[in-house]
C-alpha cells in the first residue's frame, strides 16, 4: 500500500480510534468536569493525531521525528487523565481497559512509526 496521506498511517488511523472513543467516555463526565478534566483529556486525545499528521507533512526526518514525539507526549498526558478518571469512578475499570488497550496499541505503533522515520534518516 502506497501512504500518499497521514490518514493512510495505520498509527492515525488507530490514534483517530483513540479519539473517538474517549469522545464518547466524555459525554458522561460530571458537568463540572466540563472544562476540566474533559476538555484536557479531549485535546491530549486529538494532539495524538494532529502531531502525527503535522509530522507527516514535514519535510525533514528530524521535523517529522518531533512531531511524533509531541504524540508520544500527549499519548503519556491522556494516559494520566485516565487514570485519574478511573481511581475517580468517572469510567468503569472495563472501560479503563478498554481504553487502555487503545492507548497501548496506538503507543506501539507510535513507536514503529519513530523508529522507521529515525533509520530512513540514516541514508
Amino acid at each position: 500500500m502506497v501512504i500518499r496521506d497521514f490518514t493512510d498511517l495505520v498509527t492515525w488511523q488507530e490514534a483517530h480510534t483513540l479519539v473517538l472513543y474517549v469522545y464518547t467516555l466524555t459525554k458522561h463526565y460530571p458537568k463540572n468536569e466540563a472544562f476540566g478534566l474533559v476538555t484536557h483529556m479531549q485535546r491530549a486525545a486529538v494532539s495524538v493525531t494532529s502531531n502525527i499528521a503535522e509530522g507527516f507533512g514535514r519535510r525533514t526526518f528530524k521535523d517529522k521525528c518531533h512531531f511524533y514525539y509531541q504524540s508520544r507526549g500527549s499519548l503519556t498526558e491522556l494516559k494520566n487523565q485516565l487514570l485519574l478518571s478511573r481511581d475517580l469512578s468517572y469510567i468503569s475499570p472495563t472501560e479503563y481497559s478498554k481504553v487502555n488497550a487503545l492507548m497501548e496499541k496506538s503507543g506501539r505503533l507510535l513507536h514503529g512509526l519513530i523508529v522507521s522515520t529515525t533509520k530512513n534518516d540514516s541514508y
